[in-house]
């Protein structure tokens, strides 16, 4: 129960008993979609599902959590909206509850959204990114400066982006034909930039090609890295050429109805194992910025 009434949300959990506290994702759904479409129990299923495969493997705690009626009150929406459905807090209690009911380490909390879902996770990880490790943000942009409220805590971001997505552009801006139910935004490496400015990083990036795997996907990914440690500090950008409005996925395929309508779908890798990849051996940094804020408060005495 959330002060805007109920609130839903699916939990997958390993089958094994836990031998020690397990990592937590919360996934958040794309505008139309819900949490039962994220972990493939509607049509048509998403490539996040298989988040399942991964929760099982590596003994992950994985929520999808599900807009409910309206949609997401994400980076765009106004105070008032907000006021009468809270997602962030929504998103907040969810992991509260994971920690505090399913033996997860609150070091290890990560949150990943898709289109309006990746809209959500930017605002999740700018209001609240003392309980975040990393965040993901998949086909979606960064709000322009004078929108939205900006991060002022750097987070690890890994970001997707596809330059003929028909609804986010890749090169910012909004489309004529998505009238009043999208608003102009920044670009897709626009949006890399500002955590990787507000983390501190170098501008060069580490940069490698996806290995191509059919002839038949028109389709080719760019990976760049920011920051070199795994459990450190980075911002990735995987840039899809000609790639359109839906998630990178070798198993699970839209129908081509569906690509017809959004642009063609990467097939090179899963974006749901690309995240975990980018996620696992990063950790809360709330204990580093404890300690820094006690010495600091030594020296001052």
């Amino acid at each position: 129960m959330r002060p805007e009434g109920e609130r839903h949300y699916l939990l997958a959990l390993p089958s094994k008993t836990a031998t020690g506290k397990r990592p937590l994702v919360v996934a958040m759904h794309g505008a139309g979609a819900s949490a039962k479409q994220l972990f493939g129990m509607a049509f048509p299923p998403s490539p996040l599902s298989m988040w399942l495969e991964i929760a099982e493997r590596e003994q992950v705690v994985v929520a999808a959590a599900d807009a409910g009626k309206g949609g997401w009150n994400d980076c765009f929406a106004g105070a008032e909206r907000v006021a009468k459905k809270d997602d962030v807090a929504f998103i907040g209690a969810i992991i509260d509850r994971a920690i505090a009911e399913h033996e997860v380490d609150s070091e290890r909390v990560y949150v990943i959204g898709v289109s309006r879902g990746g809209l959500l996770a930017y605002r999740v990880a700018t209001e609240i990114p003392h309980k975040l490790a990393a965040f993901s943000a998949v086909l979606a942009c960064m709000p322009p400066p004078d929108r939205a409220r900006m991060p002022e805590a750097a987070l690890p971001a890994l970001i997707f982006g596809c330059t003929c997505d028909p609804f986010f552009p890749y090169q910012g801006g909004k489309y004529f034909y998505t009238l009043g139910f999208l608003d102009s935004v920044a670009s897709i490496e626009e949006s890399a930039k500002i955590w990787r400015e507000l983390a501190g990083l170098p501008d060069a990036p580490v940069v490698s090609n996806i290995a191509h795997r059919n002839s038949w996907d028109k389709t080719r990914t760019t990976y760049y890295l920011w920051g070199e440690g795994s459990d450190q500090m980075q911002i990735g950008l995987y840039k899809i050429e000609r790639g359109g409005h839906a998630e990178p996925s070798c198993v699970q395929r839209y129908p081509y109805f569906i690509n017809k309508l959004v642009g063609p779908q990467n097939a090179d890798f899963e974006v749901a194992e690309a995240a975990w990849d980018f996620f696992k051996h990063k950790r809360s940094r709330r204990t580093e910025t404890a300690s820094l804020k006690e010495t600091v408060e030594i020296v001052e005495q």
